[in-house]
């Protein structure tokens, strides 16, 4: 039961800061959806 709470609190850790990597090297939907002429907000 243990390992299995430390994989789920692992696999969350591993989402959260893949999230964040992939927003900060700029592969985020909002960059990769749009075309040059979309401004964002």
């Amino acid at each position: 039961m243990k390992a299995m709470l430390v994989a789920f609190l692992a696999i969350a850790v591993i989402s959260v800061g893949a999230d964040i990597a992939l927003d900060y090297v700029g592969f985020s939907t909002q960059e990769i959806t749009s075309g040059p002429s979309v401004r964002h907000g």
